[in-house]
């Protein structure tokens, strides 16, 4: 490696028996700025030795940023795991090799220069209160090494030649998966080739609802019962396999990939906070997609802050009637149970006087969306993310079952809906990732085929290095949204880890369908190539399912006691 005035290698000598080594001597100087960081930012936020939220608020960027700056760690942990453990099974390849040293090169040169928070946001360790001589810690060989000689363009260029070669492989590189969820990937992949690709484009530009064939075809391939025990009628897998589900079908088409979110939080609602009627009445019919549910939480002046909710939900005899106003309803129409979050006790302000139903409803169609008595609502137009479409809702005096109090208990809302967060974030990051490789695939294919003076795109180093750096960051995003899957599937809380999926998986799918459109040029621009649609649903990923802003705040809060 060229550091101390020695003569520079080739550009890709990095590629030696040692990268290993050397991935792995650079990660205590990374733990090390994350603890200054830290200290440091406590400092700035405490008040009398506690965690002061009006602190917090005053020094966003620097809390903010501390979670940025743990995700990069995370996500370098993550990647040095995931290349030991090809390295030992002999699979650590040409093309693992490359990916792993530009994430190195290039997220440890972003930890001392800059990190991206998002497009105009930059986050450097002064900002976290770190002085020149703490950034010193980063001034370690292994560190100058794959700073200068990880990310070059020679690395970028050869990783691009390989992808060319190896076209017909699933994902660029060994994701390090077991083989049962690598033949889940193929199977989902041969569907979403086979029946979502083709029409996606179509569905998006006329704004269609994915028709009722596919989420049948869905529900006997077992998408809806996924991750719900078989002793209630799923297949008991992994939220790993939900994972594999997610990506391959997003890839397709992200509104596809997004049909059993809904599933996946109803479940877990009623799995986690469910009496035992409610689980053998409703979990059943969910993953057999015999019913299928819609989330209604948000409303208009709320967004983020569920702890404002005014929606009401007032007792009639045994029964409640809820009356309020809801936004951003995905799915609405067509379903047979909302899980509605209302507020039961009037005389609350906060979170503690929700409570969540399983409020049934008559599934609507184009002519009359709503029918249900006490309910009315109209479509929300939006950029992208339309197979399911968005709706504003209504509610006058509407009917819930006193039966359908899940829990059968007042005052448990919040806590319940909690207790969601942590899996819809896991799968939200799939659904991310699963965007990102879209835009690759439609990248790579359009500037391999498109020649401007004399020769294909692909051979411009610079359009070479955008789709090296959607495969690189694609992987890392793995890498971090199957980690926190595998902290879910053992039980152990994984807040912070699927924030952090989420947070920079979010980001990796604007960057890929951004750059991915860059490469069409003016074509992009044009509705009727494919890019234009994934640019559209790449953007929604940084906002629902809690804002990128609301992640960084979740996660440093979990970081600083």
């Amino acid at each position: 490696m060229a550091h101390d005035g020695q003569d520079p290698a080739p550009q890709n000598e990095v590629l030696l028996a040692d990268l290993l080594s050397l991935t792995g001597a650079a990660l205590p100087a990374v733990e090390s700025i994350l603890e200054s960081a830290t200290a440091r930012v406590r400092e700035k936020v405490s008040q009398d030795g506690r965690i002061s939220s009006a602190l917090i608020e005053e020094h966003q960027t620097a809390a903010h940023g501390l979670a940025w700056l743990a995700t990069y760690a995370q996500s370098l942990r993550q990647m040095q795991k995931w290349a030991e453990t090809l390295n030992s099974e002999g699979r650590f390849g040409e093309t693992e090799q490359l990916i792993h040293q530009i994430a190195f090169g290039e997220y440890l040169w972003q930890i001392y220069g800059g990190i991206q928070m998002n497009q105009g946001e930059i986050l450097r360790l002064q900002d976290l209160g770190l002085s020149q001589q703490d950034m010193r810690a980063l001034i370690e060989p292994a560190v100058m090494a794959l700073t200068q000689q990880g990310n070059t363009q020679a690395a970028r260029t050869r990783l691009v030649a390989l992808m060319q070669e190896h076209s017909a492989n699933i994902t660029v590189g060994t994701t390090g998966l077991e083989d049962e969820l690598e033949m889940i990937r193929e199977q989902f992949r041969r569907y979403a080739v086979e029946k979502v690709e083709p029409f996606a484009h179509d569905w998006h530009l006329n704004d269609e609802l994915i028709p009722m064939e596919v989420i049948e075809e869905l529900a006997e391939m077992g998408v809806f019962g996924l991750t719900i025990p078989e002793e209630y009628g799923g297949f008991g897998l992994s939220k790993a396999s939900m994972c594999v589900v997610s990506e391959e079908l997003s890839r397709g088409y992200i509104g596809v990939g997004s049909l059993g979110t809904r599933s996946e939080i109803a479940a877990e609602l009623i799995l986690a906070g469910g009496t035992d009627a409610q689980k053998e009445k409703w979990l059943p019919r969910l993953a057999s997609a015999e019913t299928l549910p819609t989330a209604v939480f948000t409303e208009p002046n709320t967004g983020s802050d569920l702890g404002s909710l005014r929606t009401r939900a007032v007792r009639d005899g045994d029964d409640y009637r809820v009356t309020g106003n809801k936004t951003w309803i995905t799915h609405a129409s067509r379903t047979q149970i909302m899980t509605l979050l209302a507020r039961t006790d009037p005389d609350t302000a906060d979170y503690r006087g929700l409570s969540m139903f399983i409020a049934e409803k008559t599934p609507g169609d184009e002519e009359n969306p709503f029918p249900t008595e006490g309910m009315t609502g109209g479509e929300i137009e939006v950029l992208g993310y339309r197979g399911m479409k968005e709706y504003e809702l209504a509610f006058d005096n509407f009917f819930v079952k006193g039966e359908n109090l899940l829990g059968g208990e007042e005052g448990k809302g919040f806590k319940q809906l909690m207790e969601t967060f942590e899996s819809a974030r896991i799968q939200t990051a799939a659904r991310a990732i699963g965007v990102a490789q879209s835009a690759l695939d439609i990248a790579m294919q359009y500037a391999q085929d498109r020649k401007q003076f004399g020769k294909s795109l692909i051979e411009f180093p610079r359009v070479s290095g955008k789709l090296a750096m959607m495969a690189v960051e694609i992987m890392i995003a793995r890498q971090l949204t199957y980690f926190s899957a595998f902290e879910k599937d053992d039980g152990r809380r994984c807040d912070v880890e699927a924030g952090m999926a989420k947070l920079l998986g979010a980001r990796v799918a604007w960057a890929a369908a951004d750059n991915g459109l860059q490469i069409h040029g003016g074509n992009g621009f044009a509705l009727e190539y494919k890019i234009s649609r994934v640019l559209c649903d790449a953007r929604i990923l940084n906002i629902f399912e809690g804002a990128a802003e609301i992640q960084a705040q979740v996660i440093a809060r979990r970081l600083l006691g």
